[in-house]
């Protein structure tokens, strides 16, 4: 016996919608670039022998810095170097240590991974920005160096991800021009913790505007003798 009809049309062309299609795209390069050179800081690739003492000593005191990093603390400087020789070898995450230009010393790192040629895709992501560094020009010229080189470079979508539990890391994904794009629940483990994982993007037709933002944010213009900004970054992106 033959199955009965729905009674509905079969489907057509119409009724099945696809995305726009993509004909100029050419999978953008790895990351490789050994300095990115911005006002305030200077990025260079992460070499322990030349970054690991002056992070240890800048972190130092300061466990909490490590709480939502899947690594870390770590108990003397030979365990963090070999950390860092372990990370320095590896081109995914690919590494830079941040070094503030006012300073000369390095206060932070930052990488890019998940790097994703084929789909122009890429996440910047274990950023562990010490103490001393953390609420600067430097810190957040960083990030935007590390977006806008991924934007030059090809890339169509950049990601930033973090444990839905670390406000300062959501609050800064929102302050760059991020778009939240939901939480996964129980994404992943780690020290012996569940992750539900809070997803935040930048796809190429975004930046433009965000990168007028982030430049203005910060023209030296934009702060008065003491340092202190006219305007925040937050209110220049959301505009």
């Amino acid at each position: 016996m033959p199955a009965p009809r729905s009674g509905k049309a079969a489907a057509t062309p119409s009724d099945r919608p696809t995305g726009p299609a993509v004909t100029e795209f050419v999978p953008p390069p790895a990351p490789g670039p050994d300095r990115i050179e911005g006002r305030h800081v200077t990025l260079e690739r992460l070499d322990p022998q030349r970054h690991a003492e002056d992070l240890f000593a800048a972190n130092q005191g300061q466990d909490w810095v490590w709480d939502y990093l899947g690594y870390g603390p770590f108990s003397d400087l030979a365990a963090y170097r070999a950390w860092q020789a372990g990370m320095a070898a590896r081109t995914d995450p690919y590494f830079y240590a941040l070094r503030d230009r006012a300073t000369g010393r390095v206060g932070g790192l930052a990488s890019f991974l998940r790097i994703d040629r084929g789909n122009g895709v890429i996440e910047i992501g274990h950023i562990e920005i010490a103490p001393p560094m953390q609420r600067t020009p430097a810190a957040t010229e960083a990030i935007s160096l590390m977006i806008g080189w991924a934007f030059g470079a090809g890339y169509r979508r950049v990601e930033w991800k973090c444990d839905a539990l670390n406000a300062p890391s959501r609050r800064a994904a929102l302050r760059y021009g991020f778009t939240f794009e939901g939480i996964f629940r129980q994404h992943m483990i780690y020290k012996g913790r569940n992750r539900d994982t809070a997803w935040y993007a930048i796809i190429d037709r975004d930046w433009p505007a965000l990168a007028r933002a982030h430049r203005a944010w910060l023209d030296p213009a934009n702060f008065d003798a003491r340092g202190r900004q006219r305007q925040s970054l937050s209110a220049l992106t959301a505009g």
